[in-house]
């Protein structure tokens, strides 16, 4: 059956793939799938802390004409069905065949043109698989990854409003001249209202939609999180209790919500190893400014348990530009206090990233991460917008990045609070 496929060059090419560092997961899987089925491009969608992350391998038109947002919604309509499922996606200027791919932890895998699948079940395990290793991967919560996570949301946030800006201002213009009436064609202008009319409502609603799908209540982020422990916790001696937030409306940003729950997790769980434990306290609270965590045991307490507590989640909490204080007292256990903002951390361009640029494009690189458009930029450095384009060109090239919001990412620095 699938046994022979599971030969030693496979796990060995497995093990590869779950060795590489993460950016390389699209190619290192769109090789390991090559004997099973041909393909031009690999698209991977997996949830993590920074609230979605994107992988691809192949062919480049695919990547440029994929939406994050589209993809999104595609993982979350396509719920928990597993399988492969073939469908016909619009991508770019075309419709392309592919295979939907939904794994067990609701990560989605797109193949780009198939052939046909020799084995469909050893590319549903080969996916489960994968996509485990990602989550896992971030579940684990290393400081670097959630700090990176917090800087990655708000330049996501940023990017969507830029378009949005560019696009409204685009068709704000054509509507201008076409409500003034010096059309002579009155049937034409009235049909050109209207589709801009409907694309500025799209926008608006596509905008809407993504700060919708970037966020989620504290009430929904804290039963996920009561969820996750319970089930962890099933053959625990102890007792576990959960205070939910008292006002639980306030919208928390995704990255802000998952990496919350990791660091809670791998808390609660090393605290569950110590044969003093034997009842724990979670609470969450919001404000809608910060989220507020409180953590309790009935452990032996003591500067011992002050230290374990600050060592599993000091670096953490810091990297998601956080605050946390511990106390334990002897004989009465140890508490763990912690305040999250909602909002991402300032940012500041990364002199590592740029010190291959020339000092022009220094100057526009430092603009560009700041939030700058073409049009200010130009402004600002007394340049063309044609200017502008060339040296955010050569950026990207310099930068290795494959679209604009890549390279603001590439350029901003690791933050603290």
């Amino acid at each position: 059956m699938d046994r022979a496929a599971l030969s030693d060059g496979l796990l060995h090419q497995l093990y590869e793939v779950l060795a590489s560092p993460l950016g390389s997961i699209g190619r290192g899987l769109s090789e390991l799938l090559a004997p099973f089925v041909a393909h031009s491009a690999l698209v991977l969608f997996t949830a993590d802390v920074s609230g979605g992350r994107l992988h691809w391998w192949g062919d480049p038109t695919i990547h440029q004409g994929m939406s994050g947002l589209v993809l999104d919604r595609l993982r979350r309509t396509s719920g928990s069905v597993e399988g492969i499922h073939r469908a016909a996606l619009h991508i770019g200027d075309a419709q392309r065949p592919v295979l939907q791919m939904t794994a067990r932890n609701g990560a989605l895998l797109l193949i780009v043109d198939p052939g046909p699948v020799s084995s469909p079940t050893s590319v549903t395990n080969l996916w489960n698989i994968v996509s485990l290793h990602v989550q896992e991967r971030a579940d684990e919560a290393a400081p670097e990854y959630l700090r990176h996570a917090r800087s990655t949301a708000g330049v996501r946030l940023l990017a969507l409003s830029e378009i949005r800006d560019e696009y409204s201002a685009t068709l704000d213009g054509i509507l201008a001249p076409l409500r003034a009436g010096r059309l002579s064609d009155a049937s034409a202008r009235e049909a050109a209202l209207n589709r801009s009319v409907a694309g500025l409502d799209r926008l608006r609603a596509m905008s809407g939609q993504a700060r919708t799908l970037a966020q989620e209540t504290v009430t929904v982020s804290f039963a996920r999180l009561e969820e996750e422990l319970r089930s962890a916790a099933r053959y625990w001696h102890g007792e576990l209790e959960f205070v939910g937030p008292s006002c639980g409306d306030h919208q928390v940003p995704d990255e802000v919500a998952r990496g919350a729950r990791a660091v809670v997790q791998r808390v609660i769980l090393s605290r569950m190893e110590s044969s003093e434990v034997s009842r724990m306290r979670v609470q969450w609270e919001c404000d809608g400014t910060q989220l507020l965590i409180d953590l309790r045991d009935d452990g032996a307490g003591g500067a011992a348990d002050a230290e374990t507590l600050l060592e599993i989640a000091g670096h953490r909490i810091e990297a998601l530009g956080g605050q946390l204080s511990c106390t334990a007292t002897s004989g009465w256990g140890a508490e763990l206090s912690v305040t999250l903002p909602l909002n991402p951390p300032p940012i500041r361009p990364s002199t590592a990233a740029i010190a291959g640029l020339r000092p022009r494009e220094m100057q526009v690189a430092n603009l560009l991460a700041a939030g700058s458009r073409n049009r200010a930029i130009a402004e600002e450095l007394g340049i063309s917008e044609n200017t502008v384009k060339f040296h955010i060109s050569r950026i990207l090239h310099t930068l290795n990045a494959g679209s604009r919001a890549e390279a603001i990412a590439a350029l901003l620095s690791e933050q603290r609070a």
